[in-house]
């Protein structure tokens, strides 16, 4: 018995998504490559379920807005590899690539999409630090004695 629950955590889970749409999401320094073929609604995020992989139902709820803008949150499969950046990083990208791949599947969709702004790369990133600064723009503390 102790074999086979550590066959099951060890093993990833194989999904076909041999005619699926492709697309690429990005968000900061976030990367989504996503996979999206029609199914039953499940959503995997590097090999697990999303509900399991995202901790805040913030992250979870922005992850399914496509599908409930289009109203068909239960007629697709999502299989999606993220690396990069944080939760939050990580939810916008699986966003964007979600909505490119589903303009891939339906063309008339991309007005529906565009509207509520998920088909738009959102070109917010770190501001680099400065030299002779503390951070981007926060100066080091000034002493007048």
């Amino acid at each position: 018995m102790e074999n086979t629950e550590s066959i099951k955590k060890n093993s990833k889970i194989n999904l076909d998504f041999k005619d699926s749409k492709y697309a690429t999401g990005r968000r900061k320094t976030s990367i989504a490559k996503v996979w999206l073929k029609k199914g039953t609604g499940k959503i995997y995020v590097n090999g697990k379920l999303f509900d399991k992989y995202f901790s805040s139902d913030n992250h979870k709820m922005q992850i399914t807005r496509p599908f409930e803008i289009i109203n068909q949150s239960t007629n697709f499969d999502v299989r999606c590899n993220v690396k990069g950046g944080g939760p939050t990083g990580q939810a916008g990208a699986m966003v964007h690539g979600i909505s490119k791949a589903l303009i891939l599947f339906d063309e008339n969709l991309k007005p529906t999409l565009r509207k509520e702004k998920l088909n738009t790369r959102d070109p917010r990133a770190v501001e680099r630090k400065k030299p002779g600064k503390r951070k981007a723009r926060r100066s080091f503390q000034f002493s007048k004695r």
